[in-house]
């Protein structure tokens, strides 16, 4: 049975998916067979995603592709989100990929806290959406794009690189949760190390900058081998290891990411 066959009636909800990762893995999720339901801030976006919903004898949609805007940070984020739920029949696996991240040096006080709070407070917000649902709806997975930015405190990026912490330490604690509760809920994180999206914006200078089409791959294939944690890639998974035996009095004098 190929991988195709086994996920065609699987359901998935993809945050963030009119760009970057979060698209890329809704391309390959849809070729795959997915029911999905997208959603970001801008509907429009996602509009060109439905160019892949594949058609009948007779030219008609197959209905596997739904939309939705929303807004990780308006108020109606998780009503929205349950509709979403509701229009594709459930969610088997729900796909996270918003966020914001700036280099923010001179520490610009509305950079700082909107990067907090769409981070962090639209992060929880659907996140434990999901959860409750899948708490309540059978289980699911759970997978989320976090950062190798989680794994230190970067100075060229406070408030990024504290939100990616809180992501990581978050989810460990919701699959600690979900295991005492008996809930067959799975979890991924997912940390990337630079990756050639808008979110960069010009990324030429970044080290070891990865395609976001072999990304989304890598990704891909870590949920469906159920990894809890998964670094992208290889040589970052190296850099973060050793990142983590720098003591503090030396790792404060280092210029990382800048």
């Amino acid at each position: 049975m190929t991988q195709k066959t086994k996920e065609s009636n699987r359901k998935a909800i993809i945050i963030g998916a009119s760009s970057g990762i979060g698209r890329e893995v809704t391309k390959l999720l849809i070729a795959d067979g997915w029911t999905v339901g997208i959603a970001a801030r801008r509907k429009e976006n996602l509009e060109s995603l439905r160019d892949m919903e594949t058609t009948d004898d007779n030219g008609m949609k197959s209905g596997k592709i739904h939309i939705s805007s929303i807004d990780v940070n308006s108020e109606e984020s998780v009503s929205k989100l349950h509709d979403l739920i509701r229009s594709i029949g459930g969610v088997d696996l729900f796909f996270y990929s918003a966020g914001i991240g700036k280099q923010n040096i001179m520490l610009d006080k509305d950079t700082e806290l909107s990067t907090v709070n769409t981070n962090c407070m639209g992060f929880c917000s659907m996140i434990g959406c999901a959860y409750r649902y899948m708490a309540s709806h059978g289980g699911g997975h759970i997978a989320s794009i976090t950062s190798i930015a989680g794994t230190k405190g970067l100075g060229a990026a406070p408030a990024y690189s504290a939100t990616k912490a809180f992501q990581t330490t978050y989810l460990e604690a919701l699959s600690q949760q979900a295991n005492l509760r008996k809930l067959n809920i799975r979890f991924t994180d997912i940390r990337p190390g630079f990756v050639a999206t808008p979110l960069l914006g010009d990324s030429n200078h970044y080290p070891l900058l990865m395609p976001v089409e072999k990304v989304a791959r890598i990704i891909v294939k870590a949920v469906y081998d159920k990894k809890e944690i998964k670094i992208v890639d290889w040589k970052w998974h190296i850099i973060t290891f050793f990142w983590k035996l720098i003591p503090s009095a030396i790792w404060k004098k280092m210029n990382i990411c800048k």
